[in-house]
């Protein structure tokens, strides 16, 4: 790892010390913070990309496990949406803000004067990297203990909290997990002078499946067709 170590990383046993963990060998921690603008303009031969590949299949394994022995009543449908929400890019880069790795980020110049180092993706994708380069470093139990102090599972109501939210956002959570895309809408017919008007919406899943939901406006009717498909994609499991 040789090529990495050019231009080392400020002294990281602050971030260690946030992560909780200490790695031995500290060239992966440099490896997980170097974004592929960096690497290209340094003429390296590594980025972060193929930790962050192995961090994110680390991620949804230990989150896997963790969900199925804490919440032994949910069912398959909630512990999948329940995992969508804590995997996605929104909590990784609030992880990562919460333990300033930002600040370690190695970045090109250009990425670095378009903010790169507060982007959201870049921060969970090097969360995700570093969550490889600890399984590496350490093997999965190192990474799932460092993902239970990132992540309360305290809170017995995650998978029933995230329930509450609208059915879109929901279906579009576990469209993602499931088949790495999310699903299409298009209003199918509207029916009705504009005072009491009614539409039908086709929505679309990646997997082809077609499902309508029929309301008084567009949003209520996509909303009726993306809790339809929730209810398929359950019945399906």
């Amino acid at each position: 790892m040789s090529d990495i170590c050019t231009n080392r990383l400020p002294n990281t046993r602050k971030f260690e010390e946030n992560l909780g963990y200490f790695f031995q060998d500290t060239e992966l921690l440099e490896e997980a913070f170097t974004h592929s603008s960096y690497a290209n303009e340094q003429g390296l031969k590594r980025s972060n990309e193929r930790l962050e590949y192995l961090g994110d299949a680390v991620l949804e394994l230990c989150v896997s496990e963790i969900l199925y022995r804490a919440f032994p009543d949910y069912t398959e449908g909630q512990l999948t949406r329940a995992r969508a929400s804590i995997v996605s890019e929104a909590p990784l880069a609030k992880w990562g803000a919460s333990i300033n790795a930002g600040v370690f980020l190695r970045l090109g110049k250009g990425t670095e004067t378009q903010g790169g180092r507060d982007s959201q993706s870049i921060i969970a994708d090097a969360i995700e990297a570093v969550l490889g380069a600890i399984f590496l470093d350490g093997g999965y139990k190192a990474a799932a203990e460092v993902i239970r102090r990132l992540v309360d599972f305290s809170k017995t109501d995650m998978g029933r909290e995230n329930e509450k939210r609208d059915y879109k956002t929901r279906l579009q959570e576990v469209a993602q997990a499931r088949w790495g895309s999310v699903p299409s809408y298009r209003v199918a017919k509207r029916a009705g002078p504009d005072h009491a008007a009614s539409f039908v919406v086709e929505l679309t899943l990646p997997d082809g499946s077609k499902i309508w939901g029929k309301g008084s406006s567009i949003k209520l009717a996509s909303f009726e067709a993306a809790k339809e498909a929730l209810k398929a994609i359950d019945a399906d499991r």
